[in-house]
């Protein structure tokens, strides 16, 4: 009987794990060969040893080859591979042009040939080109079949520790929280050293100057008001405001400005010395001037040493001058006030007597017109010899008027004597005498009458010309008159236009220095410091983005 030879086993060595590969089985036996052999085969139990020989096989028995296989792709199962990292194994053995029915399959025909295709060099090889591809269907080059090599002994040769994926994630997870971390670390870094070269330091050399180089100013503050004198209220709108602070506001406003000119600078100076005060050497660089300073240079020390504000609300300019003797800053406060009061005269004189030269000029030109309308009439009233020409014709009209009355009576009764069979001779010619002469007397008055009416130099154009240069006369003194009464308007309405300059608050030299603000100061330079700082940084990220977009 003779029995069937029994299949050889194979056995695996794995790599050393500095290389990271898998076991690599060795080249199993080739069936003609295990053929060619039966009788050395058959007589190996014969010939192993003195002891018992193993029984003969019978029944279907599966090769050794296909018993690995399964057991590797068990094996390759229970390694929880990725489905990325099966696709790159099935991609490789399509390379190097592996028969895989799987993807697991071409992890172990891949491994069998000695190719990890989880190794980063191999992976690569998927996507560099090589220098000379190869055709489809040939074999592999010989250089690319990596067999097993052997394993020194003075090494130890245990397997690499695989990981899960869950473990894997968690510690990619670690490597990417590690590298935000250290560039945020970086970043913060480089925004510190940033920080403190533009905003810290700046901010300490400010803070030094306020605390150790600066030199104390001492202020002194005052308040005054530019108020208008009292009196009946006017119509209008100047009526409604006369009361109010909003009458005296321009006013106020010509003062604050006036103040802050350089004209009041150059008085001060010249009688009170500004710019010797603010060219001393014991002042601070900042605040001393420099010696023969231009009147620009003084008049920037004075607008920043001199602050004046006017509050409309409550009519009050308040006004604070700062030196750096607490004497001198009362002096100068003083000074400004006198300059401000005789500004203050000065406008409302001028105001006063701008109204008062025009009412004044008026009743000048009434005074004058009715002057010569007088003189007119007398000349007229001398011209004609009769100081009343129109009584004149009057009193002729009411004597012609008398006379005719008596001619009447006279004729009547010389009727009633010729009504008489005898009448008295004597009476009728006295009658008759006295009719003729009552006659001739208002003939003589008629004939005046008409001398009087006629002509150029007659009594009736003399008395119009009389009449008209009264009627002038009259004209002109209701001129006069109406003159007269917006005279003493006008001097009542500039006496009401009359501003005083009252000070509220009188200026007092202080014991302490007012400036500089130490702490204020300070905290205000880091703010302006940190400000533009953040306004460089936000254009600079802007000009970048748009720059790489």
């Amino acid at each position: 009987m003779t029995t069937k030879p029994r299949a050889k086993k194979f056995r695996i060595r794995r790599s050393s794990p500095a290389d990271g590969s898998e076991a690599k089985p060795q080249a199993p036996e080739q069936p003609a060969a295990a053929a060619a052999r039966p009788a050395a085969n058959a007589a190996a139990p014969a010939s192993s040893g003195a002891g018992t020989s193993a029984p003969p096989l019978s029944g279907m028995v599966s090769s050794a080859r296909e018993t690995k296989m399964e057991t590797d792709l068990d094996a390759i199962r229970q390694e929880g591979l990725t489905g990325r990292q099966l696709r790159l194994a099935r991609r490789m053995a399509q390379k190097h042009n592996l028969p895989a029915t799987s993807d697991f399959e071409a992890v172990r025909m891949l491994r069998e040939r000695g190719i990890d295709p989880f190794k980063r060099a191999n992976m690569l090889e998927l996507v560099v080109p090589q220098n000379k591809a190869q055709p489809a269907g040939s074999p592999p080059a010989p250089g690319s079949i990596q067999l097993p090599q052997t394993v020194p002994s003075s090494r130890s040769n245990l397997p690499a520790a695989e990981l899960s994926p869950a473990e894997r994630r968690a510690r990619e997870i670690q490597d990417i929280q590690r590298d935000i971390a250290r560039r945020r670390r970086r970043k913060l870094s480089l925004l510190a050293a940033r920080l403190a070269f533009f905003v810290m330091l700046p901010t300490l050399a400010a803070g030094f100057y306020f605390y150790s180089v600066a030199t104390p100013m001492y202020s002194s503050k005052s308040a005054f008001l530019v108020l208008q004198a009292d009196g009946g209220a006017g119509g209008g709108v100047g009526g409604l405001l006369s009361g109010t602070q909003f009458a005296t506001s321009q006013d106020s406003i010509a003062v604050q400005d006036y103040l802050q000119s350089k004209e009041a600078m150059l008085r001060l100076d010249a009688e009170s010395g500004f710019k010797t005060h603010f060219t001393q050497d014991w002042l601070d660089p900042i605040q001393r001037l420099e010696a023969d300073p231009t009147n620009e240079e003084a008049f920037a020390t004075y607008k920043r040493n001199v602050k004046i504000g006017y509050d409309p609300t409550e009519g009050v300019v308040r006004m604070e001058v700062s030196a750096a003797d607490p004497e001198v800053a009362a002096e100068f406060s003083r000074r400004l006030i006198s300059y401000a009061q005789e500004k203050v005269n000065n406008l409302s004189q001028q105001k006063r007597a701008d109204q008062m030269a025009e009412s004044e000029a008026a009743l000048t030109a009434a005074e004058e017109k009715r002057r010569a309308a007088q003189h007119n009439l007398v000349v007229l009233q001398q011209q004609g010899a009769v100081l009343d020409p129109e009584g004149v014709v009057a009193a002729l009209r009411s004597q012609i008027s008398n006379f005719e009355i008596q001619l009447e009576e006279k004729r009547l009764e010389l009727a009633a004597l010729q009504d008489n069979a005898r009448p008295n001779r004597a009476k009728v010619s006295g009658a008759e005498a006295d009719i003729k002469r009552l006659k001739a007397v208002i003939a003589s008055l008629n004939n005046r009458m008409v001398d009087a009416s006629a002509g150029e130099n007659s009594l009736a154009s003399l008395r119009i010309q009389i009449q008209m240069a009264q009627a002038d006369l009259a004209t002109r003194d209701l001129m006069l008159q109406s003159a007269l009464q917006q005279m003493e308007t006008t001097r009542m309405e500039a006496n009401r236009q009359v501003r005083y300059l009252t000070t509220a608050v009188e200026p007092v030299a202080s014991q302490e220095p007012s400036y500089p603000r130490k702490f204020e100061n300070t905290v205000l330079a880091f703010l302006i410091f940190s400000g533009i700082y953040l306004m460089c940084s936000l254009t600079a990220s802007i000009l970048r983005e748009q720059v790489s977009s």
